[in-house]
């Protein structure tokens, strides 16, 4: 019993001594400071039945099926574009291209879409944000809804985290919105 009063009166004297120190106080939360170039854009026109602007932030390759893929070394992304000819088969590309968006729902959060619409260039299309640990954060599709159609992704050279990768995710999606506001057709 001795021994015990003992370890009580000691481990007392160890609280009331730690008592009288500073009070510690946790840090507050850092927030990382990405900063990106602000984009300038330039038209590219190949042989392809299409005409967009691009970043010259982004270094583009466009192979001999007219499918184009961007390039952006300093956010470690590349957006990877396919061009299909519409030959009476849209209803099947449309439901592909989001089948692809919605195949990323295993690892989402949500997917919200942006629709697009430009009846004077006969550019139409959807962005499709996907939130949260997928693959694919950005998707998107373009068509003139007779002769061409266009879909493309985003696609980052690290395991997807997607509150670390957002500040980059914003800054593309910057950049496909201009590619297809931009986009024209040409054989129209």
């Amino acid at each position: 019993m001795k021994l015990l009063k003992q370890i009580v009166v000691l481990s007392l004297l160890i609280t009331l001594s730690n008592s009288c120190k500073e009070e510690v106080l946790p840090k507050p939360k850092a927030q990382l400071r990405l900063e990106y170039p602000s984009p300038s854009y330039e038209k590219i026109s190949t042989e392809c039945p299409y005409i967009f602007e691009v970043s010259t932030n982004s270094k583009i390759n466009i192979n001999d099926k007219c499918w184009a893929n961007l390039d952006y070394p300093q956010l470690n992304a590349s957006v990877n574009m396919t061009y299909r000819p519409v030959e009476g088969n849209l209803k099947e590309l449309l439901i592909e291209a989001e089948k692809l968006t919605f195949n990323h729902t295993i690892k989402a959060d949500g997917i919200s879409s942006i629709p697009y619409s430009n009846k004077e260039k006969r550019v139409y299309g959807a962005i499709f944000e996907v939130t949260g640990n997928a693959a694919s954060p950005i998707q998107f599709h373009v068509t003139d809804s007779t002769d061409n159609f266009i879909t493309g992704a985003v696609y980052f050279n690290v395991q997807p985290n997607y509150d670390s990768i957002k500040p980059a995710i914003s800054y593309l999606r910057q950049d496909i919105m201009r590619m297809i506001e931009s986009m024209q057709w040409k054989n129209k």
